[in-house]
């Protein structure tokens, strides 16, 4: 089968691999659709030592049972699916917060992810979709499902309703911009957004329905915001989003594109701001994103960039160049 090979960093080629072995309890996907996600870049880039050279990379899929082991799943089946590897016994999964699970793997990175025409997954990770969902739609519920479960984090934390708040989302990628339609979906009539890459800001301003602006261009006022969500995790963001919140806001921290930063604790403290940190999603929350997805709460997703598979090492080098968009490309195998 045709797989996209990350083989050294800032290299992804498309290359002959085997066919998937399939395990007990385990089902192979035709993939249908697979999104490219920003630690799918980072991977790239050679700056996550997790993921090796020699590994097809990818996570946000979605697909056809093409074999199974699972007395449960049938072939032709379409699907999505959950790609933490989750234990089911350890006390974060028996919470029902299996995104915390002590014992977890990661389609992708600790096996062979969704660049390829087939992938292995286990059964337990699979989530139907309805059948008349586009296959590109349903490969977005990996990242959609990530700011589903951030914002329904926040809105626990904010002290008035969501709707009310004067909101701030900081970075224009998949993340952001999910963020972005959902917020406006869930009736919050003033968000604003910012992003660096003109091409982006562009996009979030015709389909999210926001106000876009250059962070490098404008100062952005202090103490303005009720609630900020960080979706690109920089020392300059994290600086961004402490200074523009307002006392008594709440930030929601999703991005890591640095592990570690100072960030103005005096302001943390005096002006009682709430600081949360969000990973990923639980099942729970991918099932809750593929009816979202379905209903149309994220839009009509005409922004999405669709390629073929085979045109995947020229899709990185675009995005690399800040040249595409679109916040979400989507690979298809067989486009």
């Amino acid at each position: 089968m045709k797989a996209l090979v990350y083989t050294q960093p800032n290299e992804i080629q498309l290359m002959e691999r085997p066919y998937p072995e399939i395990g007990d309890d385990e089902v192979i996907v035709r993939i249908d659709a697979v999104g490219i996600c920003g630690s799918d870049m980072h991977a790239f880039h050679g700056h996550d030592p997790r993921r090796k050279p020699g590994l097809v990379l990818g996570h946000e899929f979605s697909g056809t049972i093409a074999d199974t082991r699972a007395k449960d799943l049938q072939c032709g089946a379409r699907v999505t699916g959950n790609p933490l590897i989750t234990c089911g016994r350890c006390e974060y999964c028996e919470q029902g917060r299996d995104n915390l699970c002590s014992n977890r793997t990661m389609v992708g990175m600790t096996r062979p992810g969704a660049f390829a025409e087939y992938m292995s997954i286990p059964a337990s990770s699979i989530i139907a979709i309805p059948p008349d969902m586009p296959s590109a739609h349903a490969a977005v519920t990996e990242p959609a499902a990530t700011a589903l479960h951030a914002l329904n984090l926040s809105m626990r934390a904010l002290t008035r309703p969501l709707p009310e708040s004067r909101t701030l989302v900081i970075g224009g990628g998949a993340i952001g911009m999910l963020s972005a339609l959902l917020l406006r979906s869930y009736g919050c009539r003033a968000v604003e957004l910012a992003e660096v890459n003109p091409l982006r800001r562009a996009s979030a301003a015709e389909h999210a329905g926001c106000t876009a602006f250059d962070p490098l261009a404008s100062t952005v006022p202090e103490n303005r915001f009720d609630f900020v969500i960080d979706a690109v995790g920089a020392k300059p963001t994290r600086a961004l989003a402490l200074a523009a919140v307002k006392p008594g806001g709440v930030i929601m921290h999703i991005g890591l594109q640095d592990w570690a930063s100072e960030i103005d604790m005096r302001k943390l403290t005096l002006a009682e701001i709430t600081l949360l940190g969000s990973y990923t999603y639980s099942m729970a929350d991918l099932r809750a994103t593929v009816a979202a997805l379905h209903e149309g709460a994220f839009g009509l997703l005409e922004w999405l960039d669709i390629r073929p598979l085979n045109e995947g090492g020229r899709v990185f080098a675009e995005l690399d160049e800040g040249r595409i968009a679109a916040s979400k490309v989507i690979l298809t195998p067989e486009a």
